[in-house]
């Protein structure tokens, strides 16, 4: 099997993805630049629709815009707020932890490495490496089950889990493409290569993709 032809694929989504959708992490970054907006939209966003996620996390900032205001709420208060999340109870006791622990290990500042943002109540490697990545700016690869799933169906790497996929992209996906890759993946996979029957008949990189475990398609 010849090598999957990352680069061309990387320069048609950049093109093709711009029709649809920003999601919304991304979109709260353009719209306010703020570090807090966007790490608490990713960590709402676990398993949530996008629609969901963008309600939700705006009625939560009208209540706390920052940090402080989120410390001043009280759990009960924070789970009728984001209730139409999924996880929406593990979610509320993560976010009511937040602001403390931001305060007491990085002196009231979200840090901006992968390593030191998984020290946050509620972040996982796929939030830590999307904040890292989109707000400050640095070499981090996201990884969800949309790019979990494309890469492993271009035949580009061949693993079982995000974590593995994560560590697999680390190691041979060029840094060139680390910090615009997921969104793109994000976007292609909402709208085109969906879990169950992707639409391949419409895909624009569909000569480059093995299509592997594809049983069906569109």
């Amino acid at each position: 099997m010849k090598e999957v032809q990352i680069g061309k694929i990387y320069s048609i989504l950049k093109k093709e993805t711009k029709k649809y959708d920003t999601p919304y992490a991304h979109l709260v970054k353009v719209r306010t630049n703020e570090d807090y907006r966007t790490l608490v939209s990713t960590i709402l966003s676990a398993r949530t629709r996008d629609e969901t996620t963008a309600r939700v996390s705006e009625q939560l900032f009208s209540k706390a815009g920052n940090l402080k205001g989120l410390n001043k709420l009280s759990l009960k208060q924070i789970e009728k707020i984001i209730k139409p999340v999924n996880y929406y109870k593990t979610k509320s006791k993560n976010l009511k932890k937040l602001a403390s622990v931001v305060d007491k290990e990085f002196n009231g500042r979200i840090p901006c490495s992968v390593e030191e943002l998984i020290r946050l109540p509620g972040v996982g490697r796929k939030t830590a490496n999307l904040v890292s990545s989109v707000v400050f700016n640095k070499d981090a690869v996201y990884v969800d089950t949309h790019v979990h799933r494309i890469m492993n169906r271009f035949g580009y790497v061949s693993t079982k889990t995000p974590e593995k996929t994560e560590k697999e992209l680390r190691k041979k996906l060029p840094k060139k493409y680390w910090r615009e890759i997921s969104e793109f993946l994000v976007v292609f996979g909402q709208n085109l290569c969906k879990p169950q029957i992707p639409l391949c008949s419409k895909c624009p990189v569909s000569k480059y993709c093995y299509r592997i475990n594809v049983v069906r398609s569109r």
